[in-house]
């Protein structure tokens, strides 16, 4: 993929990359270890497959995910975050304190940041879901 940016802009430039409603979304659920096509598929947001594809193709291009076969099944490709990827986790963790702290008031029915682990400080819930990660992928590719 050839990359082109509207501007200088280190925000902007990151929106041109992730900025889409679907790529976020895509790298939570690989932080809540769905690695399949399939597992992407069935969440509440409903992807279709089309756009699931691209984006999958997307991310893989810009290097945050790579696609693999497992070494016990060779048939059903998965999807695993770089190192790269894995660096947005902090982005992800702003988001969800942001969205908790402004977003409830339009959204009630939002799950609460404390039924999805976040009691401690952003710094630890963010090194914390890197490194759980981290081990989730060893034990994936072994």
């Amino acid at each position: 993929m050839k990359n082109k940016f509207r501007s200088k802009c280190l925000i902007a430039s990151t929106l041109d990359i992730i900025g889409d409603k679907w790529s976020l979304l895509i790298i939570r659920d690989m932080f809540l270890e769905k690695t399949t096509f399939k597992e992407f598929s069935n969440t509440p947001e409903r992807i279709a497959p089309g756009i699931l594809s691209s984006r999958l193709k997307l991310l893989e291009s810009l290097e945050l995910i790579t696609k693999r076969k497992l070494p016990k099944n060779k048939k059903e490709n998965i999807y695993l975050l770089t190192e790269k990827g894995i660096d947005l986790a902090p982005l992800l963790t702003e988001i969800v304190l942001w969205s908790d702290k402004n977003v409830r008031t339009l959204n009630p029915e939002m799950v609460s940041i404390e039924s999805v682990g976040f009691t401690d400080k952003k710094s630890k819930i963010t090194e914390d879901a890197q490194m759980r990660y981290r081990a989730f992928v060893q034990n994936t590719i072994d």
